[in-house]
């Protein structure tokens, strides 16, 4: 056989090696949004995780500019929400308005409430919260008092939890609650875990993003290990950068994830940003 020939016969076999592997790839995790109810547009791997993706514009710098941008690319790619600050919820409520497409499906405004150290009043929170869904939001990531729940104090921790997830179920929208894993023992995890899912959250989610560190493989796992018998969810966020760290923390039980890189996920590269939440 001829050189060209083989490296035809090479080039060949590579390409249909890589289809065959993305296509096992796609398969899997079509089984994976099946089991956990996430719907589905279609068999290909960068559009179904997409559907898993909360696309996050937290900093504290964020300007109007950059939400209409985050609202633009949610809608091209079909995200499942924009996870913003309280004061941009109308804002990007409207811009997505403005954007919507007959054609793909509603993305939802999610804000933070009490982000992110988790510290303000549960009065406060519940104030905030409501003023988030008055303004379009739909989703609500609510961050515990940690400083309390170290205490033991799970009391104080349930009612705080409690008083945002009311104001929620008033009003039909999803609440997640934001555990920040990266302050807490594996002990303390499943303990605010417990209480979050006591408390009728929808989701438990790891991290603020602004923390020491992000979701871990570890937190996933073990938080799913809790919140699926219950029927509850668990959202995986902080430094997921690639759709290879999307496809590990979903294997691992993780239905919804909070990234800055939700672009750079769609677009199979790796986000080199360093601030991603």
């Amino acid at each position: 056989m001829s050189s060209a020939a083989s490296e035809r016969n090479f080039s060949t076999f590579g390409f249909v090696h890589s289809k065959l592997r993305n296509r096992l790839l796609a398969v899997r995790v079509s089984k994976l949004a099946y089991e956990r109810r996430v719907p589905q547009v279609a068999p290909d791997c960068s559009r179904i995780i997409n559907q898993f993706v909360d696309h996050t514009l937290l900093k504290a710098d964020a300007q109007p500019s950059e939400i209409k941008t985050l609202c633009q690319e949610a809608v091209q790619y079909s995200f499942c929400t924009v996870c913003v600050n309280a004061s941009y919820a109308s804002l990007a409520r409207k811009t997505l308005d403005e954007l919507k497409e007959s054609s793909k499906p509603h993305v939802k405004v999610c804000c933070v409430v009490g982000f992110p150290l988790g510290a303000t009043t549960t009065a406060t929170k519940a104030f905030e919260a409501q003023q988030c869904l008055d303004a379009g939001a739909e989703e609500i990531d609510m961050v515990i008092n940690v400083g309390m729940l170290q205490a033991g104090e799970y009391d104080f921790v349930l009612r705080d939890i409690c008083a945002v997830v009311a104001v929620c179920k008033e009003r039909g929208a999803i609440s997640k609650v934001i555990l920040e894993t990266a302050l807490l023992s594996p002990e303390q995890i499943r303990k605010a875990s417990e209480l979050a899912i006591a408390a009728g959250a929808d989701f438990i989610k790891t991290s603020t993003g602004f923390s020491t560190r992000g979701a871990s493989e570890e937190d996933v796992k073990l938080m799913a290990s809790i919140a699926e018998p219950a029927g509850k969810k668990v959202k995986a966020s902080g430094g997921i950068r690639s759709a290879a760290d999307a496809q590990k923390l979903i294997t691992l039980g993780a239905t919804r994830l909070g990234t800055s890189a939700g672009v750079e996920i769609a677009q199979g590269e790796h986000s080199t940003n360093g601030f991603t939440i």
